[in-house]
């Protein structure tokens, strides 16, 4: 076990350095949560768009559920897509578990109904506010959901954003699909679990504060899109 001085001047090296296995660790979570949060967006903004706009039976039920599941357990979201994937289990021949294909699709389960709920919200306000505009316009529902998108595109960013900073932090389910295989599965989050329990604390918080500095980041530019945002309103 490293002394806590020591243990922050070595991260301090370890990220000034560029060390190869901090990279390559940080670039796989990057990829990762990255694709999760692209693939979400084409699931979920469409849902979250016809959920908005629609008007059909069961739809109060349907708000409710994607409300709901914004708050899955991680742990139960990876234990599920294991069953799946694993060999037992309906996709098991695809051989996907234990590789970062499988994290993505756990991390992709877990902010798809982030990226529904809050895109839904958004696009119902705008919708709310020109419903009457595009009634007399006769204008079709994909051109208001085009319309919509990009009057509200400042707003769904900061969605999107909220997305990735919720995947970059997952440790339950990816660890569980994952395995935290080094040079294959291990990501940030389960690498600072794992060098933790080993006492290895200067490559932990090596990681730890590269994934704090992306929180900041990320949270910094959720701040900029809203204020963007608001001097786009009253323009």
């Amino acid at each position: 076990m490293q002394d806590f001085g020591q243990a922050f001047r070595l991260a301090f090296e370890l990220v000034f350095a560029a060390d190869a296995d901090l990279l390559e660790i940080i670039g796989l979570s990057l990829r990762v949560s990255l694709t999760a949060v692209v693939i979400a967006c084409l699931v979920g903004l469409p849902l979250g768009a016809a959920i908005a706009m629609g008007r059909f039976r069961g739809r109060t039920a349907a708000i409710i559920l994607v409300n709901a599941l914004m708050g899955l357990p991680p742990v139960v979201v990876g234990l599920l897509v294991y069953l799946m994937l694993s060999n037992a289990g309906p996709l098991g021949w695809m051989q996907l578990l234990y590789t970062p294909t499988a994290m993505i699709v756990a991390q992709t389960v877990l902010i798809t109904p982030i990226v529904a709920a809050l895109s839904r919200e958004v696009i119902e306000q705008l919708h709310n506010e020109y419903a009457e505009q595009f009634r007399s316009l006769c204008m079709s529902t994909p051109k208001a959901i085009q319309a919509l998108l990009w009057d509200g595109r400042y707003s769904l960013l900061t969605v999107l954003l909220a997305g990735f900073g919720r995947a970059i932090a997952e440790v339950g389910a990816v660890i569980i699909v994952g395995g935290n295989i080094d040079h294959l599965t291990r990501v940030m989050t389960t690498a600072i679990a794992l060098e933790t329990s080993k006492g290895d604390l200067g490559l932990a918080l090596a990681l730890g504060l590269v994934l704090l500095a992306l929180a900041l980041s990320v949270n910094a530019a959720v701040m900029a899109l809203r204020l963007t945002a608001t001097r786009h309103a009253y323009a």
